[in-house]
């Protein structure tokens, strides 16, 4: 292992360009007689379009084109797609209505594009839009999940009978129903996974273009990965050939799963481009994004647990309603199915169990993958739902997990919903996260807090998540005449610091220094396929697809060493940037080699050529990082407000590339999960209007709301499906945060009776809870 290699806390290479102003983000990019969009929005959560007068805004100063969704259609612009239907049950189907980037006929909600305006400023666009005259006949709306399939609810589409998706269902309902008839005691619990507007730092933007003389498409927008974009663009939305259509990704400044997607916007600046002949750019402000990128989360599910006499679970069963919004995005119906469903039985060595998820439309932006995409809704379940029964059943909670976790000698397990866990030791890692947090002397900590008149809790949650493994990927290395490499690859950094991950796997695998390391991605055109980042894949997938490139780039180099030391390519070995002849001091270095195949005429002309390759990778087996997290609190009864006070991770990736950019990846999940369980409150009111439409609103989680991260990585059992030993990091920290803080609040509201406090736990919502509690216990 090299100084910069892996394990090594190698700082971000990527920091300085960013740091000195050198990025690149989408609002960055200026093209040649660049003409700017603004998309006029229904105000109504559910209305007919009656009529829409376009004329003033047409005659506005600047203006280039006033569209709808007429103009889509005499183009032949297809709708935006639904990539992930899933299987109903008893043979059912998903209901995929269309979605147009333009409303047709109906708005579904607040902020439907209706109009899309381009003029020669940002200024004259805005101006324009607002002369668009749109006639709606206001229609009932349906907004909270659990009112979707009530009788008499207003329906979102007429084709969605009881505003229904899809029901699908996962594991043994037999086998389940019968587990529970031999139950000593079952468990409820009934609860909400909160929805979320993602918010990342960068709002999103586009800026489409259109080459008439070949005519091709271009793309700049901050994505997940370009090539995710270019089949649905090419084939579904513009029906080109895929070799027409070009997409770039400049930096991307966060995402969090929200930047996966093809918008409305995304298609009507190409649009534009092509009908209009110029550029057309399109950049959200933060109300818009509100009203506009797809939301997270929003869940009511019913769980329920059989135990026996030993506290020993015999079945699991989940029943869980999932909002997606007036349309379903590219994956909304695959979040809370196909990602939730297989991690419901977290760790433990539940026998067998059965889940229900039941997919509805309502009258609110569309719903898909926010930072780890249903293994953060399983998490929340099974590990509240855990700490639910141990209380019920007078059991603290670490020890009814004790009874249930799954055994390190058990593994590989093959749990009640699927996945097949490889590696790990849970209770060790439950056992040393207690430690750390000073579990045991946490009586005395309460009791300082009570005589001052706090409320103090502690909880834990232990989580796993199935990640890493999926799609394809595909690097291109290049050795240059100075002895560096250029790499090319798939995946897409949001800001995780891929740069700094594969320079590290680069430099051990190669013997190289950062600085001789040059890294690209976001452009479909450099490479045959891509598949970008989400899932935490990109240090598994990414990682392997540039071993294997390093590796073909080795060989074709052996073989131009062989011949500058006159040996035979069998005898010729590698290591740290130097080939030798065996049993010699014969060298070479990587750099000589480099310089040799960029123009020595001398070598044979199959050498005399740059030594550049590619490598492609599929999915193998997935990854199940897990860990335990464990949040000490105290709330304010008078007021509500709740503080975090100590927090502690203990985290099992597997092996670890680079510590600091794992740290800052769970550091920044924990963050994620502390403001879902306490602040980020996304309301809409009855008609359906966004409430919490700014920051005025819509409490995003500060510096001092998060307190200092206790934590600890363990690395010695390493994933054994894959050569790298590595599981996945990106979105751990969210997964474990959300149960661990209401198991803490749980645990300090307790001692009033208090069972459960469903997320956002807002001040409000906690100085309510008390006071129904305690005007109980007054009655009683």
């Amino acid at each position: 292992m090299g100084r910069f290699g892996v394990g090594q806390g190698l700082r971000r290479v990527e920091d300085a360009r960013f740091l000195t102003g050198q990025g690149q983000y989408s609002d960055d990019i200026k093209l040649e007689r660049q003409s700017y969009g603004v998309v006029v929005r229904s105000p109504h959560a559910h209305a007919e379009i009656r009529s829409i007068d376009l004329e003033e805004a047409k005659a506005s100063p600047g203006v280039l084109g006033v569209f709808t969704v007429e103009d889509l259609e005499a183009d032949g612009v297809g709708n935006i797609p639904c990539l992930a239907p899933m299987p109903g049950k008893n043979g059912g189907r998903t209901i995929t209505p269309p979605r147009p980037a333009l409303a047709r006929g109906r708005v579904r909600h607040v902020g439907d594009p209706v109009v899309f305006v381009v003029a020669e400023t940002p200024a004259q666009a805005r101006d324009a839009g607002e002369l668009v005259m749109v006639d709606y006949a206001d229609l009932p709306a349906v907004v909270a999940t659990r009112d979707t399939t009530s009788p008499g609810a207003p329906q979102v589409w007429p084709e969605a009978p009881n505003n229904t998706a899809v029901v699908w269902e996962t594991g043994d309902e037999a086998g389940t129903d019968i587990a529970f008839e031999k139950a000593h005691r079952v468990v409820q619990l009934e609860f909400v996974n909160n929805r979320l507007v993602v918010n990342p730092m960068e709002p999103r933007a586009a800026t489409g273009d259109y080459d008439a003389a070949s005519e091709t498409f271009t793309l700049y927008s901050g994505n997940q990965g370009s090539h995710r974009l270019v089949p649905q663009l090419s084939k579904q939305i513009f029906k080109v050939p895929q070799e027409k259509m070009h997409v770039i990704s400049p930096d991307v400044g966060g995402s969090f799963g929200m930047k996966i997607f093809v918008y409305p916007e995304t298609v009507l600046v190409l649009f534009a481009a092509r009908r209009l002949g110029r550029p057309v750019r399109w950049n959200a402000d933060r109300s818009e994004a509100f009203l506009s990128d797809s939301h997270g989360r929003d869940h009511v599910t019913l769980a329920e647990l059989a135990v026996d006499e030993e506290a020993r679970a015999l079945g699991i069963r989940v029943t869980t309603t999932a909002n997606m919004g007036a349309y379903l995005s590219n994956f909304g119906p695959f979040i809370p199915t196909g990602c939730y469903g297989p991690m419901l039985s977290g760790l433990y060595t539940i026998p067998v169990g059965y889940a229900e998820v039941t997919c509805v439309f309502t009258n609110t932006v569309p719903v898909d993958a926010y930072r780890g995409a249903g293994r953060p809704e399983a998490a929340y379940m099974i590990e509240r739902l855990m700490d639910a029964a141990a209380r019920d059943l007078g059991l603290s909670p670490d020890e009814l997990r004790r009874r249930n976790f799954i055994a390190p000698e058990a593994l590989p397990f093959t749990t009640a919903f699927g996945p097949i866990y490889d590696s790990g030791d849970f209770g060790r890692i439950m056992a040393r996260g207690m430690a750390a947090a000073d579990w045991e002397s946490f009586p005395a900590r309460r009791a300082e807090a009570a005589a001052r008149g706090k409320l103090r809790g502690l909880g834990l949650a232990t989580y796993c998540e199935v990640c890493g493994s999926n799609g394809e990927e595909t690097a291109r290395l290049k050795l240059r005449e100075d002895g560096g490499v250029t790499l090319w690859i798939g995946t897409q950094s949001n800001g995780q610091g891929h740069f700094t991950a594969y320079t590290q796997l680069l430099a051990d695998k190669l013997g190289l220094e950062p600085a001789q390391i040059e890294i690209h991605q976001g452009d479909s055109w450099d490479l045959p396929q891509g598949g970008g980042t989400g899932g935490s894949r990109s240090l598994l997938m990414g990682g392997r697809a540039l071993d294997g490139a390093a590796d073909k780039v080795i060989e074709r180099a052996r073989k131009l060493a062989g011949h500058l030391l006159e040996a035979a390519e069998a005898d010729i070995e590698f290591a740290e940037g130097v080939f030798t002849v065996t049993g010699t001091d014969k060298r070479v270095s990587l750099t000589e080699v480099a310089r040799a195949s960029h123009g020595d005429t001398a070598l044979p002309e199959e050498m005399q050529e740059p030594i550049d390759d590619q490598h492609h990778v599929v999915a193998g087996p997935q990854t199940f990082p897990n860990g335990c997290h464990v949040c000490e609190l105290e709330v304010d009864r008078e007021t509500g407000v709740v503080r975090v006070v100590r927090y502690v991770v203990m985290d099992d990736f597997g092996v670890v590339v680079n510590p600091l950019l794992a740290a800052g990846q769970v550091h920044g999940g924990t963050a994620q999960g502390i403001g879902q369980a306490l602040l980020e409150h996304t309301v809409y009111d009855e008609m359906g209007q966004l409430l919490t439409g700014s920051f005025m609103d819509y409490c995003m989680p500060r510096a001092d709301d998060i307190p200092p991260i206790e934590l600890t990585m363990l690395e010695d059992t390493p994933c054994v499906t894959n050569e790298m030993g590595v599981k996945g990091a990106g979105e751990a920290g969210a997964i474990g945060a959300c149960p661990a803080v209401i198991n803490a609040l749980v645990d300090a509201l307790s001692p009033l009776g208090i069972r459960h406090i469903d997320m956002p736990a807002t001040p409000l919502k906690v100085w309510q809870t008390i006071q129904s509690a305690e005007r109980q216990r007054a009655a009683e």
